[in-house]
């Protein structure tokens, strides 16, 4: 424990001096405006008496071309310098505050929530212990412990199927489609799998209904009308196509089974009349 206080304390003091160091050099750098303006005013004559030269024809328009610029070289970096920030004579108090205040507040953060002399957790440590104590997880910690079980055993249709919902649940759609995606191709005849499939692409989507999760959602009514999520989105892709028939089709066993107080079943009636209006005009 003594080695590593001694460390950090070194290794804050060197940072300290580096900044230091490189704000002196840029006080060096600034330090002369005065002289940027001599620069300026000479560089300005300059090109004032060059001009006259040219019109008494002491100088041939290809000699002044080239003296012309040479000066207007300079001038223009005369008036750079004079633009830079000038240096005060207590900033390099305001850095080395800065520097203390820094350091504390690091290592006021690292009081609270370091653990000096603590072993390292590699990730694969961290995922065996979340899968000997699986209590408690959140989603992505159980699609990590799942991930594993599906590397060891990549035909297991129930845990890639477990995996995909868990990547679902922790926001990583695309991951969750994937892992859908392999477990169908292990059981193809798995309706909910291909429901959720069809959520997932939907949600990567950004709530846009494409070709494939259509497609999934077809699947999964075909081998189990009660796909009741799988329908909803069926007769939302419908009913955005116009096709009004279709779309109650799809939404009429939802309805059915919809109690009089749920709150969704307003909304779906309401989409409904709206269709059914829109179709009339």
């Amino acid at each position: 424990m003594t080695i590593f206080w001694i460390l950090t304390a070194i290794l804050t003091a060197l940072a300290g001096l580096l900044i230091l160091t490189g704000a002196r050099r840029g006080a060096a750098r600034l330090a002369a405006p005065d002289d940027a303006e001599t620069d300026r005013l000479s560089g300005a004559r300059e090109l004032a008496e060059l001009d006259r030269m040219k019109a008494r024809g002491l100088l041939d328009e290809a000699a002044w071309t080239t003296a012309r610029a040479e000066a207007g070289r300079r001038l223009l970096a005369a008036r750079r310098a004079e633009g830079q920030l000038a240096v005060g004579p207590r900033d390099g108090l305001w850095v080395l505050g800065g520097v203390g205040v820094t350091a504390a507040l690091a290592l006021g953060l690292y009081m609270v929530f370091g653990a000096a002399g603590y072993g390292d957790q590699p990730y694969q440590k961290r995922v065996a212990e979340w899968a000997a104590n699986p209590q408690g997880l959140d989603p992505s910690q159980v699609a990590a412990v799942l991930t594993e079980v599906v590397r060891k055993e990549p035909d297991d249709a129930l845990a890639l199927s477990m995996l995909g919902a868990a990547r679902f649940e922790a926001g990583d759609t695309v991951g969750a489609a994937s892992a859908f995606r392999r477990s169908l191709t292990l059981k193809p005849d798995n309706a909910q799998n291909w429901a959720r499939l069809g959520e997932s692409l939907v949600r990567a989507n950004e709530g846009r209904i494409g070709p494939d999760a259509e497609a999934a959602f077809v699947e999964a009514v075909k081998l189990d009308p009660n796909q009741l999520g799988a329908r909803y989105f069926l007769g939302e892709a419908a009913l955005a196509r116009g096709e009004l028939a279709r779309g109650e089709a799809m939404w009429a066993p939802i309805l059915a089974v919809l109690a009089p107080n749920d709150p969704r079943r307003p909304e779906l009636e309401k989409l409904l009349a709206d269709a059914r209006a829109k179709a009339q005009k």
